[in-house]
């Protein structure tokens, strides 16, 4: 299983958010300096979000997204705020080798469609972030009538390859993933699952592991020393 260290950017900073509120932030310095850091403790793929961009300003984050990719020798998947095609081809232009689509992909479903066929299905991931099985959109204040997993089958059948799974009421909470939602997402469908929300323990890289994730996404419990990623990547099913 394939872990990513998360990177959330705002104002040029690496901060993270408890449960998407803006107004909820915990700042914890230079990203560049974090990127860094997760790639010398083994990590072999990053996981940025550009909050900035969600918000619908991607030119505040834009070079510390380049410094980002120059300064490490893995691969990086940036989200937040991709809405058109023209994002994407700016995100790929900067070394980005993944662009997450989220909102944008569930309000128009064609857009996600065409992304993977101009692009192709493993340079798109989308994010589906769900509330009690049905996804959210608008940095998580709506949620629609459409089933995570339903959504999911979708985005296969138009070539997607891998999506970021979240289930909101876990993220930033420290509390664990949610390991039911993910093992029925990971069998209703052939897609690469990242766990996103709630891993914040070996016992929680194992659980996901034995449900045969394709990766997770560690996010505060890096940063709150829940967790050491050099010991995360010890484990003999990580990558």
């Amino acid at each position: 299983m394939r872990i990513f260290p998360a990177i959330d950017l705002r104002n040029g900073q690496c901060v993270r958010l408890k449960q998407g509120d803006y107004n909820d932030e915990t700042v914890y310095g230079d990203p560049i300096e974090m990127a860094e850091q997760w790639e010398r403790d083994g990590a072999s793929y990053l996981h940025l979000v550009d909050l900035d961009a969600a918000k619908g300003d991607p030119s505040e984050n834009g070079e510390v997204i380049e410094q980002i990719v120059s300064h490490v020798n893995i691969p990086v998947q940036v989200g937040g705020g991709v809405r058109d095609l023209d994002r994407i081809q700016t995100l790929l232009d900067k070394g980005v080798t993944r662009v997450i689509l989220g909102t944008a992909a569930v309000k128009d479903p064609a857009f996600a469609k065409e992304a993977a066929a101009q692009f192709g299905g493993d340079r798109v991931v989308v994010s589906i972030d769900a509330r009690d099985g049905y996804v959210a959109t608008d940095g998580w204040i709506e949620t629609s009538e459409l089933e995570a997993v339903d959504f999911a089958v979708q985005m296969q059948s138009y070539g997607i390859k891998t999506i970021v799974y979240t289930d909101i009421a876990k993220d930033g909470m420290l509390q664990g993933p949610n390991i039911d939602a993910l093992y029925e997402m990971n069998e209703a469908t052939s897609l690469n699952v990242i766990a996103s929300g709630g891993v914040t323990s070996l016992k929680d890289i194992r659980a996901l592991n034995d449900v045969k994730l394709y990766g997770a996404i560690v996010g505060k419990a890096l940063y709150e020393n829940k967790v050491n990623l050099a010991a995360i990547m010890k484990e003999p099913s990580t990558c």
